[in-house]
């Protein structure tokens, strides 16, 4: 995709704070550092951003001081940020991260109970989108196991897909719903819509049980 191209993406935004000792599992008083702007698309429409994309993201965050270190970062990487919500009375969505000694990783989010589950991709924001001139819209797997903001999204893809909007899916699999038809669902069928299509060597080997990569 050139340089130039107008990019989307959409789902949670999160600070994240990282313990300074590794395996304590969150599990024990330690020292954290923190807050960074995260969330998975948050992180990659950042990236795009920096890189030379013309961005724009869909989200929501609190009415305080952590949203306020988001829409900062994303501002000051030009990322457009006109339709991102702040949620009065909400707290910005958060992740509190803990490494252990093999390099795993132990989180505690606050995303449903907080202003990141709360984003809109109703007419208003879908219009914003087209007047941005949107090529693409980038979707993380991340936002699928909550059944809220799994709907929202993949109802605007479906909208955005019947206009022509190439879609960008990183599945994110998350093992343990894969029996949960409404996310298999979702899954299935963004990777249907999806022109871009970035799983990991995991989430192929879940999506793709038995088939080698690269074929």
């Amino acid at each position: 995709m050139p340089a130039t191209s107008r990019i989307g993406s959409i789902g949670e935004l999160l600070v994240e704070f990282i313990c300074t000792e590794k395996g304590g599992r969150n599990m024990r008083p330690a020292s954290y550092i923190g807050p960074f702007p995260s969330g998975a698309p948050g992180i990659f429409i950042d990236q795009a951003a920096r890189v030379g994309g013309h961005c724009i993201f869909v989200g929501a965050i609190g009415d305080d001081a952590f949203g306020q270190v988001i829409l900062d970062r994303l501002n000051r990487d030009g990322v457009a940020t006109g339709l991102i919500k702040t949620i009065a009375g909400m707290p910005t969505g958060s992740a509190f991260v803990s490494y252990n000694p093999d390099g795993s990783r132990d989180f505690v989010f606050n995303i449903v109970h907080s202003a990141a589950a709360r984003f809109d991709a109703g007419p208003e924001a879908l219009s914003g989108l087209k007047s941005f001139g949107l090529d693409a819209m980038h979707v993380s797997g991340s936002a699928l196991s909550n059944p809220d903001m799994c709907r929202t999204i993949v109802a605007a893809c479906r909208h955005l897909h019947l206009d022509g909007v190439r879609i960008s899916f990183d599945p994110n699999v998350r093992k343990e719903l894969m029996g949960n038809p409404d996310y298999t669902s979702a899954v299935t069928e963004l990777m249907a819509m999806s022109r871009y299509f970035l799983p990991s060597e995991e989430d192929a080997a879940v999506l793709f049980p038995g088939e080698p990569l690269g074929k």
